[in-house]
């Protein structure tokens, strides 16, 4: 079971950190990742962390404002996001990958076993 949260509504150019906790033992072969769902529209990848290395990738929209991150002791994964903007309103997933992911290309949501509820990040301008 996955729980996500820090959703909530933020200025232009403001900061949020989501972090997502398992309740069970995230395996070291296993991946995780943050999508995000604005109204309208689909369920889009967004950053996905390795939990055997940390290895990470970003959509290029996430790239140099957002930073995924793991906490291998709280079975937590963490999106910090900073300078955000109005267009990354949406409901933010984490999700889990059971089998290996290397960090090193974007997942799909056909990649994912595990989804958490989202938790709503609402940027104003």
């Amino acid at each position: 079971q996955l729980q996500a949260s820090g959703g909530g509504l933020v200025q232009a150019g403001g900061s949020l950190r989501l972090s997502c906790a398992a309740s069970g033992r995230i395996s070291a072969n296993y991946g995780m990742g943050w999508f995000r769902q604005a109204p309208g529209k689909e369920r889009m990848f967004v950053a996905g962390i390795s939990w055997s290395d940390g290895s990470s990738y970003y959509t290029g929209a996430a790239k140099g404002r957002f930073t995924i991150s793991k906490d291998n002791a709280k079975n937590t994964v963490n999106l910090q996001m900073n300078r955000l903007k109005p267009e990354d309103t949406a409901v933010y997933y984490c999700a889990v990958m059971t089998s290996y992911y290397s960090g090193t290309y974007p997942l799909g949501r056909g990649d994912m076993n595990y989804w958490g509820k989202g938790t709503q990040v609402t940027v104003s301008s």
